[in-house]
């Protein structure tokens, strides 16, 4: 595979060079993807580096390497997040703050998201080749282990840089070969207790952007390379369980059981009903559910899911939890049986303010595309980081809205558009 791979060929066969200009260079943009794409490279053409592998770390140490030549100052916390500081006219003003992870799933696509990573690169190659030094100091994050496939738990880097990390719970993972939290630390070379450490003063941030495909297809859909992320959605997973008896499947009338799995049923049916009726943002998945006993010929006698509850705000995300154990609630009772319920996992949302979606539409305008603002579904890096400073998102078109796939897809024409918009913005900014 990795004779025959050539994604910088991929990559500038259908560039148009009129994207090249004020510095941003396609062509140089696309030499990094594919020296990163080589580095954990599947046989299927994908990619795979977990968080806090050698892989990772063979990619960070490429982009520390690629930093410096650019001119940046290089720093490393213990939790492995890569930071490249150029310094601004005004040291003492907070550093403005763009990046992105290196990680990816076990076998995902070459673009979510070394795009945050090298788009925030080329921005500083460009001002070398026009002259410009911000006023403000400008740092490039690398944050480690966002999508969190080696401990199920994932935005690890930044969570670790913001404070946001119960080491009591981090400590209690165990990877899927059953190493151990400190085991895996101690194989990059980190610890548990600079794991700990690793928590910063974010008051010399001013503020954070992150550019990120969009990982789905409505950017597409209208023909557009670049959109505004108009907020960054906080999943709430419920642990659901309807208990109901079970039972001989040949001996026991219809009018006589408790089928937990037909409560189910008709539950997993109504959720997907009930977001559109608080938010046009929210979403609600059941990808996880287990049949107790799981026999062929067994009434089911109970059902235990995962409801993925997600908006970008709080208050309507609340509000379709609610509805949504209210509804458990009722179909249980309507079913004659049990249901308990428990919240797993909630994490804060984050809508993008008023001002920096502006300052982002205008970016836009300036570049000749038309602005559509777009939730997130997902969670990024800046979801965490919008948790303690204003932060700003951009989407850039994916092909059919795969991600987290070796068929994974943006153009270079739209990565590069995409990374002409963060510039502007960050200048307007600065």
């Amino acid at each position: 595979m990795e004779e025959e791979w050539n994604l910088y060929g991929r990559l500038i066969r259908d560039y148009d060079e009129n994207h090249t200009h004020d510095g941003i260079n396609g062509e140089r943009l696309a030499k990094p993807f594919h020296a990163i794409s080589k580095i954990g490279l599947t046989e299927d053409g994908g990619s795979r580096r977990i968080g806090f592998s050698k892989e990772e770390k063979q990619v960070k140490d490429l982009v520390k390497s690629w930093m410096e030549e650019a001119g940046l100052s290089i720093s490393e916390d213990g939790a492995g997040n890569v930071f490249g500081r150029l310094e601004g006219k005004d040291p003492s003003k907070p550093a403005i703050m763009s990046g992105g992870h290196v990680d990816s799933v076990p076998n995902g696509g070459h673009f979510d998201s070394p795009l945050g990573v090298l788009s925030a690169l080329e921005v500083v190659e460009a001002w070398k080749e026009i002259g410009y030094q911000p006023n403000h100091s400008y740092e490039i994050a690398i944050f480690s282990d966002e999508e969190g496939a080696r401990f199920n738990s994932g935005l690890t880097g930044s969570r670790a840089m913001a404070g946001e990390v119960d080491m009591e719970v981090q400590k209690s993972f165990t990877d899927q070969d059953d190493n151990s939290f400190a085991k895996v630390m101690e194989d990059i070379g980190l610890s548990e207790e600079s794991f700990a450490e690793a928590a910063r003063d974010l008051s010399g941030i001013k503020t954070y952007v992150e550019i990120h495909i969009e990982q789905g297809a409505k950017l597409e859909e209208q023909n557009l390379p670049v959109g505004i992320v108009s907020g960054i959605a906080g999943p709430a997973w419920l642990e659901v369980d309807f208990i109901g008896s079970a039972g001989h499947a040949g001996n026991t009338p219809m009018t006589e059981r408790q089928d937990a799995l037909v409560a189910s049923g008709d539950f997993v049916r109504t959720i997907h009903h009930l977001p559109g009726q608080v938010s046009d943002s929210a979403v609600a998945t059941v990808g996880k559910l287990h049949v107790y006993p799981n026999g062929a010929n067994v009434i089911p006698g109970k059902v235990s899911m995962i409801v993925d509850i997600r908006d970008i705000y709080a208050d309507t995300r609340n509000e379709l939890t609610r509805r949504i154990i209210q509804e458990a609630e009722r179909i249980a009772d309507g079913f004659g049986v049990n249901v308990n319920h428990k919240q797993n996992l909630e994490v804060t949302p984050v809508p993008i303010d008023e001002e920096r979606k502006q300052l982002l539409s205008e970016a836009l305008e300036k570049h000749d595309i038309k602005p559509v603002e777009l939730p997130s579904g997902a969670g990024h890096d800046a979801l965490i980081v919008g948790h303690h400073l204003p932060v700003a998102m951009l989407f850039v078109n994916s092909k059919n809205g795969i991600s987290h796939n070796p068929e994974e897809w943006s153009s270079l024409n739209d990565i590069v558009q995409g990374v002409h918009v963060l510039k502007t913005y960050i200048e307007s900014i600065d």
